[in-house]
């Protein structure tokens, strides 16, 4: 047993209403993995955190996989693709060694109710907002962590979209203010309370949107808990998930979202309860400087990094939105939704008091 092999990422019972109908599932992936025997009984567990794409651990004999579907009950079809995802995995992962080996994508609706597809699992440990008991990190460790996070995020705005293949998946022109015109649409279309900041945040963003430098691909999700730590070293970095808004466009968009979940330990206490991972402990990078080692690694303008640390929070605020949305119209019953909009409202007032002081810490 490794040091860190009883923090490793584990997959529990299925949450209600979310379960998957076993039996065609079964038929469905022996028919096309030779690697699952028909002798080995097919199970079926759920990864608990994530509030998206639903992640299932599919287990026969000795084999691990990982499923991932939409949602149940979600109508933003664009944001849950799952045959896109699986192909842009299918020629980056070879390029960008972070990236899960996609094995088998299911177009078929009829066998779980959604497209769906599954991956090689990639275990290890994921540091979700506060470190597991028993684990404990040094401020070096902590600052080996930080650093390893944006080298990742540098290495993958580095990968050569023409040589992977990935030229075309998106259109970078012009797509920082269609990205801005989109999530304010969003807003409007899960819109169930009035805050007055979302609109404020909203606003200033359609005003000051910068010129893009040379587009790459983009994660649009690249946080702590999106990433795989080795089982020997905590601070060593061996995978990347949750792919599902990676396209091309400008880089400092993914670095803006990555800062948006940054919480510093200087900042205002109610800002800690949306904490995405342990950002605070002593020997934590700070958002400001995340941004200047972004710009040293990558050779970037960062001189803009307001703008779009203020749409992270943003674009953040309106994903919390639309899935607070879900909850209130009862499309699922995952308790952990209700109070998702106090999140909404604290990430929107943070963008509203960033731009105000003109600084993004």
């Amino acid at each position: 047993m490794t040091v860190l092999e009883r923090w490793l990422d584990r997959a529990k019972p299925i949450r209600a209403g979310e379960e998957l109908d076993l039996e065609p599932l079964a038929r469905y992936l022996r028919a096309h993995l030779p690697e699952l025997r028909p002798d080995q009984p097919l199970t079926i567990e759920q990864f608990p955190s994530g509030h998206s794409n639903l992640t299932y651990l599919v287990r026969s004999g000795s084999t691990e996989l990982v499923l991932r579907r939409p949602p149940f009950g979600s109508k933003v079809k664009s944001a849950h693709d799952m045959g896109r995802e699986y192909r842009v995995l299918s020629k980056l992962w070879r390029a960008y060694p972070y990236a899960p080996e996609p094995l088998l994508a299911c177009e078929d609706e009829g066998v779980l109710g959604a497209k769906f597809y599954v991956m090689r699992r990639l275990s290890g440990v994921i540091l979700r907002k506060d470190l597991p008991p028993g684990l404990e990190l040094s401020p070096t460790q902590v600052a080996a962590l930080h650093r390893g996070l944006v080298e990742r995020l540098v290495e993958l705005h580095a990968v050569d979209v023409a040589a992977v293949g990935l030229a075309e998946l998106g259109k970078p022109e012009g797509y920082v203010a269609r990205q801005v015109k989109g999530w304010r649409e969003r807003y409007q279309a899960s819109r169930t309370d009035d805050i007055a900041a979302v609109d404020t945040l909203g606003a200033w963003l359609d005003e000051h949107i910068p010129v893009s430098g040379a587009p790459t691909l983009i994660h649009n999700d690249f946080k702590l808990d999106n990433v795989v730590l080795s089982s020997d070293d905590p601070t060593r970095i061996v995978g990347v998930l949750d792919w599902e808004m990676c396209t091309l466009g400008d880089p400092l968009m993914d670095l803006g979202t990555s800062l948006s979940y940054w919480i510093d330990a200087a900042d205002a206490e109610p800002f800690h309860a949306i904490r995405w991972g342990p950002t605070t402990l002593p020997g934590s990078l700070t958002r400001p400087e995340i941004a200047a080692l972004y710009a040293e690694r990558s050779g970037r303008d960062v001189s803009h990094v307001l703008f779009y640390y203020a749409f992270g929070l943003f674009k953040t605020a309106v994903v919390l939105q639309q899935i607070y949305f879900r909850y209130r119209q009862g499309l699922t019953r995952d308790e952990r939704f209700a109070p998702l909009i106090f999140g909404v409202r604290l990430l929107a007032e943070r963008g509203v008091e960033a731009v105000g002081l003109g600084r993004i810490g």
